[in-house]
């Protein structure tokens, strides 16, 4: 089995729709792929539908986190997405990135770059608009030559001329929450020291004692020596493992199941959640 439990759609910074999106997995040879918009399930429904025979579908997102003054992300999965807490959460999260948005607008132009909110608006179209819009944005006017090339101090990066904080998740609290709707947490990328600090194994070890399940390992922001660091650290903490590709379309150069996931890890993931099953797909519309 190959199995990706990392991918966005234009539910929030994709560049394929969710219909495309498991159409593109199907052909990428995957028989597990997971939906994991930032904040949002709104994608699922049309997934859903466009599923095709043979590969299954995982809900999920990706919910914006931050502990001690450290930005992270943490992916749930398989949570009923109406339980009315968590769904609340993340609604207040997302209704906090257009503010978030012009505030960086606003600094950028302070900056004596031209990007506009009717840009920046265009290229999010129907998703929760984020970072990487802006940052397409820049690519568009000439500012930078990649999206990747936006995430520094120069610009986009926690900390740069132009970042602005949003409201976001005490991942303490996320955990509870995605518990509470019957779902599985998963660290996203926490070794991704290229996107700002990260945060220390201790804070990760209470996280595990506070019900995290897993780290995700295999990802194109870790390197080989960060990889066996956090199979060791997995492994003391009795953590899951998982591997995926954080597809985001063109926004990004990797591809779907370019990282994947043990199915024997897959297997424990939908034996301890109990807030939504995997959907097997019969053929799509």
């Amino acid at each position: 089995m190959r199995i990706d439990l990392h991918c966005h759609s234009t539910a929030s910074d994709g560049t394929d729709t969710p219909a495309e999106l498991v159409r593109n997995a199907a052909r990428a040879g995957l028989d597990v792929v997971a939906l994991t918009d930032h904040d949002t399930t709104r994608g699922y429904a049309e997934a859903t539908a466009a599923l095709p025979e043979g590969l299954t579908l995982v809900t999920g997102a990706e919910l914006s986190c931050r502990v001690d003054g450290v930005s992270m992300h943490m992916l749930a999965y398989l949570f009923d997405p109406e339980e009315p807490a968590l769904l609340a959460e993340r609604e207040l999260v997302r209704d906090d990135r257009v503010p978030r948005a012009k505030g960086m607008i606003a600094k950028l132009n302070e900056l004596g770059v031209p990007v506009t909110w009717e840009q920046v608006g265009r290229i999010a179209g129907d998703g929760s608009v984020g970072r990487p819009h802006v940052a397409t944005a820049l690519v568009e006017l000439g500012v930078v030559a990649t999206v990747d090339d936006a995430f520094t101090e120069q610009w986009l990066a926690d900390g740069g001329r132009a970042f602005v904080e949003k409201h976001e998740t005490d991942p303490f609290e996320a955990i509870r929450l995605v518990k509470g709707a019957g779902g599985v947490c998963v660290f996203a990328h926490p070794a991704a020291a290229k996107r700002g600090r990260t945060v220390p194994e201790s804070r990760i070890a209470e996280m595990a004692e506070a019900g995290l399940d897993g780290l995700e390992v295999d990802h194109m922001d870790h390197d080989a020596d960060a990889r066996a660091r956090l199979r060791g650290l997995a492994k003391e903490l009795g953590l899951l493992v998982t591997g995926s590709s954080d597809y985001h379309g063109s926004r990004k150069t990797v591809s779907l199941g370019q990282y994947a996931t043990d199915p024997e890890v897959y297997g424990e993931i939908t034996r301890r959640a109990t807030g939504a099953f995997p959907v097997p797909g019969t053929g799509g519309i």
